[in-house]
Formats: structure tokens, C-alpha cells, sequence
């Protein structure tokens, strides 16, 4: 499913790129583009809008005033040249602040890190998890490996980085376990350990309190995450 977006953009240049990005970034669904904040206000009254790119300085109404004015919001990315606001926007739950100029690697972090299971932010619905985007991009030192979310076998935390293993490759990053379960869709990756979240589609076998993996990994069950893991498995 594609994440239906908006862009509140009043530079016309700043909104080319943006419109760029999305394109070659796939999975998106661009129902608007808009100069100033109050033209996007009817198309958000009357669509559901999953993700919202935010210039902060606006003709009419800044982007902060407006985003405050929501009652029901959209995912919000910020779009900025001034980096003074940055906490303003984070104390108001943004998922990320690009300032400008940025580049087609950290718009795609970004866009990483927009939660794939919700609707918007305050209105959860268990019931219409997003499969989200096909592949993500994984920052790895100075490098955005591209991995195909459904190769993924398994995802361990160790200290300060999380190493993700797919087909025969690992790829190590700096965000959190939580980030994960966050991102991938829960319909099919599962924590089954406090060090471990798995993809339930590459289980082999159960043996005891161990999970074998298609591709010869062996993870515990945590006790604490056993009962939904045998239930989601067979059920």
C-alpha cells in the first residue's frame, strides 16, 4: 500500500525536489501540492493523508502555527533552511527535519521512519496495518544499502547497533531494536527475544525454546514473548 502524501512547499524549487524524491523513492501517493498551509486544509478535511512534508516558514501561517491547529495530524516531515527550529518540531512528534538542502539519501532516512502500522499520529487501528514500502534504504557508515524487506531473516541488537541479515548478507545500523519493530510490518516480523525480532515467514522448525531460521540461525525464545510467537505461528 502506498503512503498517501502532501507537500506544503512555498519555493517552487523546493518543491520540485521534493517531488523527485518521491517519485524515485516509490511507494507514495502524491495527492497535492501546495504553496501555503491554509489551500492544503479542505484536501485534508476530505482525505486521508498519511504523511505530510511541512515547510516551516509559509505565507499566511507558518508551518509550526499550523501543525499546531490540528486536531487529527498526518505524519509530519519538516522542511526547513533554519535549524533553530528543530526542537519546536520534535515537541510536536514530527517523525524527522530535513534542512535544506538535503540530498535523495537523507530524504530517504527520513521517509524510513515513518511508522508503517499506523494511520496518523493518535489514531491507531490494529486491524489496517500498512505493508508499507517494498524495500528500505539502511544507512551503514557512509553507505544506504538497499534491502528488500521480505529477504529479511532476522534482526539482532547488540549494543549500540542492530545487525540485519538478509538472504546471505548482514548489514549493521545504528538504529535501535524499537526502530524495527516501528518500521517492518508486524504482520510478519515478531520480537521473540529481548535481542531478537525475526521474520515468522523464514521459521523452520521449533525446537524447545529455540526457533531454527531457514538460513541456519538459531534464536531463544524469550519468556516473556512466547505466547504470542506460538500463537501468531499457529494460529
Amino acid at each position: 500500500m502506498s503512503l498517501r502524501c502532501i507537500i506544503i512547499e512555498d519555493q517552487p524549487p523546493a518543491q520540485r525536489i521534493l517531488q523527485k524524491f518521491i517519485i524515485d523513492a516509490g511507494g507514495f501517493d502524491l495527492l497535492g501540492v501546495f504553496s501555503d498551509a491554509l489551500s492544503a486544509t479542505p484536501l485534508l478535511k476530505t482525505n486521508h493523508v498519511d504523511l505530510m512534508f511541512l515547510d516551516i516558514h509559509l505565507p499566511k501561517i507558518t508551518g509550526l502555527d499550523f501543525l499546531k491547529s490540528l486536531h487529527h495530524r498526518p505524519h509530519v516531515i519538516l522542511t526547513t533552511a533554519f535549524s533553530e527550529y528543530a526542537l519546536e518540531g520534535y515537541e510536536l512528534n514530527v517523525v524527522d527535519y530535513l534542512l535544506k538542502p538535503f540530498s535523495f539519501e537523507r530524504f530517504l532516512q527520513a521517509v524510513n521512519k515513518v511508522p508503517q502500522n499506523t494511520q496518523s499520529l493518535g489514531r491507531v487501528d490494529s486491524n489496517d496495518k500498512k505493508s508499507g514500502l517494498n524495500d528500505i534504504y539502511i544507512k551503514t557508515g557512509h553507505d544506504y544499502i538497499k534491502v528488500i524487506i521480505d529477504d529479511i531473516i532476522s534482526i539482532r541488537s547488540d549494543s549500540d547497533y542492530t545487525e540485519i541479515q538478509y538472504g546471505d548478507n548482514k548489514v549493521l545500523s545504528n538504529e535501535p531494536l524499537k526502530h524495527w519493530l516501528v518500521v517492518l510490518d508486524s504482520s510478519k516480523f515478531l520480537q521473540l527475544h529481548k535481542s531478537f525480532i525475526i521474520n515468522l515467514t523464514k521459521v523452520d522448525r521449533i525446537t524447545g525454546n529455540k526457533v531454527h531460521l531457514n538460513n541456519g540461525t538459531v534464536v531463544p525464545i524469550g519468556r516473556a514473548f512466547k505466547e504470542e510467537f506460538m500463537n501468531r505461528l499457529l494460529t
